[in-house]
């Protein structure tokens, strides 16, 4: 059943999307399969979250805010501040209100794909990492690094990634969204304790 409702979802998105986008969307559906695979997740929910994760991709940031702001879904000052990361809270509720994804895994996937969380589950990490690593990528100097290591160790590859992408941001001079930083101190704890034990 899901795999028709993969192939009827990935017919809508290309209508909607920019083709590069819908490329890439398909590129990090892919991706997730992989990672899925690789630590013995359900692959078929796995591609679903990397399919229809950038689903909001196609308003600007003006019109997420206006629609955030009709169908009630919350919005932080630092969201409306770097708006950037706004599609993935109106891609969760898009996923689940327009297109009926019902399972709460995949909505919480598409909700922390910008900026992560702490204590993220197997299917949030999966994709946050699927989407920096994905085939068509090609601007961080780190991806071939990461695209090992994300085979390797998932809290090892979102330590990596939240600590690049805060370094970047701060050098740009850009806002940093609260949630990343928080990600990242709760990763930044995960090396730390991993690190310890290894000493045990």
């Amino acid at each position: 059943m899901i795999t028709e409702q993969i192939i009827t979802l990935r017919k809508q998105l290309k209508s909607k999307l920019e083709p590069m986008r819908f490329e890439h969307s398909v590129s990090v559906s892919f991706t997730c399969t992989a990672l899925a695979m690789r630590y013995g997740y359900d692959i078929q929910k796995a591609e679903l979250a990397g399919l229809m994760h950038d689903c909001a991709k196609r308003f600007t940031d003006s019109e997420l805010i206006r629609k955030c702001q009709k169908h009630g879904v919350a919005l932080t000052e630092a969201e409306i501040k770097a708006p950037a990361v706004i599609h993935a809270k109106y891609g969760a509720y898009l996923a689940e209100n327009k297109y009926g994804i019902q399972d709460p895994q995949i909505i919480s996937a598409i909700a922390c794909h910008t900026t992560g969380k702490p204590d993220m589950s197997t299917l949030d990490k999966i994709l946050y990492i699927a989407d920096y690593i994905e085939p068509r990528r090609d601007k961080a100097d780190n991806l071939p690094q990461m695209r090992y290591l994300a085979f390797q160790d998932l809290d090892e590859t979102m330590y990596e990634i939240l600590k690049g992408t805060l370094e970047y941001l701060d050098k740009k001079g850009n806002t940093i969204d609260p949630m990343t930083l928080q990600a990242y101190e709760y990763f930044a704890e995960a090396m730390k304790q991993k690190k310890a034990n290894m000493h045990i």
